[in-house]
């Protein structure tokens, strides 16, 4: 276990090196972000009032229910396009750069452009998957609610290198889902280790900063300045956001960088081939 550990942390280290090597692929989760909170805003704003108008008008129909469920199946569809868009476009340029090419902008949304037809029906089996989730944890308990959650993170493993297999191949999303789970059967891979080791470091970095930034806010408080203030609480959400991008980029450099080696055996510039090698250890 403390061997798995060790060469994921060599992995998470080399995706950094990757991303120091070419800091425009932060633009990808940023735009990413950006689009996503558009597509928010923009369902938000009619379905709040959609609500509000339901609520004095006592309407509480099945056809209000069903049209909540539609309306959650479009959020769905076109939030997960949004998100699997832009990984694709950075999965895409990390591709590129592990190939010792220097990617632009323009090259990684130009082949999830290419793909958009795969992505989009990628999109509507993950919204259906989730539409499906959520229906049926509302209508469970407690122990239905842990079963559906574990349903959910199974599905999250399953789908883990569909991306990847999108940007790198001409397949359908089907094809794409059903290779994702191929290569996560048939090989023992640092994916889960890495990613499960990204997400708490990062989370313990964000605690930090946030703990830091209400300590300078405090203090900034206590002195009565609220120039400092304003600067403290910017700084804060900076930082955390600045983390937020820095994380969606390494995950997209890992992911593109153990697909490559999993299914071509291949050199990724950048990373140690044995530390690959071992990562993707055939079963017996």
């Amino acid at each position: 276990m403390f061997e798995r550990l060790t060469r994921s942390w060599q992995l998470v280290k080399a995706s950094a090196a990757v991303l120091k090597q070419d800091r425009k692929l932060l633009l990808f989760p940023l735009v990413s972000s950006m689009a996503m909170l558009a597509v928010l805003a923009s369902f938000a704003i009619p379905v709040m009032g959609w609500v509000v108008f339901g609520s004095r008008s006592g309407q509480t129909s099945a056809a209000s229910s069903s049209t909540f469920y539609a309306i959650g199946f479009l959020f769905y569809l076109t939030q997960y396009f949004v998100i699997f868009f832009f990984n694709a476009a950075l999965v895409g340029a990390a591709m590129i750069r592990l190939d010792g090419g220097t990617p632009t902008l323009s090259d990684g949304l130009r082949l999830a452009a290419s793909k958009w037809t795969s992505i989009l029906g990628y999109a509507a089996i993950a919204a259906t998957v989730g539409v499906l989730l959520r229906a049926v944890a509302e209508r469970v308990g407690f122990l239905g609610r842990i079963i559906v959650g574990l349903l959910g993170a199974g599905w999250t493993v399953a789908t883990y290198l569909v991306v990847p297999v999108l940007v790198a191949r001409d397949v359908g999303p089907v094809e794409a889902v059903k290779e994702s789970t191929l290569i996560l059967k048939r090989t023992w891979g640092e994916n889960l280790v890495g990613q499960a080791g990204l997400g708490v470091a990062f989370s313990l970095i964000q605690v930090f900063v946030v703990t830091l930034g209400v300590a300078l806010i405090v203090t900034a408080a206590a002195g009565g300045s609220a120039i400092l203030i304003v600067l403290s609480l910017v700084l804060t959400i900076g930082a955390v956001l600045l983390s937020f991008l820095v994380q969606g980029a390494l995950s997209g450099i890992y992911a593109a960088a153990l697909y490559r080696f999993a299914t071509q055996n291949g050199n990724s510039q950048g990373f140690d081939t044995d530390a690959l090698r071992g990562a993707f250890v055939v079963k017996a």
